[in-house]
């Protein structure tokens, strides 16, 4: 019997890519999820549903509102390599909410930039390839050159000043309690997605 050999992170990459959605596939589904009352991903709970139709809210208020400066916009004029941006979320996710429609108004000034969505749950094999701290955390961008396949770099599952401040709380009391996230949540809206912006400016930097 033939042993079957594990996927090289080319072809696994490959794999995700072509089952992939752009951002608007990506909305629509979650539009969809808040009309059927569900949720993207393993687990079915009526929690991860409520967190579904709050990001629902969310990426339609940072669609509308978020702005890119103008100094951002033309350094990404500047920008000439064909590359791909894959990333990792759940519609559940709180974290995403906030930072995956940065990314895409990002790429949108940039016709280079291919941007795709996949769920964490139905790419187990490339999530594992990606773990934050040995975990799967999301959202997690993989920047890709179209040209060689090859991995220019990363981003995620925060901006960096955001996990500045998560990990400063944990190491004060140990886990994230249901207050700090809220706070969290209060910076998102009051960074206005600026900081994410900033980090995803960094991915450009030889």
């Amino acid at each position: 019997m033939e042993t079957l050999q594990p996927k090289g992170l080319k072809a696994i990459l490959n794999d995700s890519i072509q089952n992939s959605m752009n951002y608007k596939e990506y909305r629509n589904l979650v539009t969809q999820l808040v009309g059927e009352k569900a949720t993207t991903g393993a687990e079915q709970t009526e929690t991860l549903i409520d967190y579904t139709i709050l990001n629902y809210r969310r990426m339609k208020r940072w669609d509308k509102t978020l702005k890119v400066p103008e100094i951002v916009q033309e350094k990404l004029q500047h920008f000439k390599k064909n590359i791909t941006w894959l990333v990792l979320t759940e519609s559940w996710c709180g974290d995403a909410a906030h930072i995956v429609p940065v990314i895409n108004k990002v790429a949108e000034l940039n016709k280079n930039i291919d941007f795709k969505v996949v769920l964490r749950d139905e790419n187990e094999a490339l999530m594992n390839r990606f773990l934050t701290q040995g975990g799967k955390s999301i959202p997690k961008l993989i920047m890709i050159d179209n040209t060689s396949g090859e991995v220019l770099n990363t981003f995620g599952p925060r901006p960096s000043y955001a996990t500045k401040l998560v990990n400063n709380y944990k190491a004060k009391y140990g886990k994230l309690t249901p207050e700090f996230k809220e706070e969290l949540q209060h910076w998102y809206n009051k960074d206005k997605g600026q900081s994410t912006i900033e980090d995803l400016m960094l991915l450009f930097e030889d």
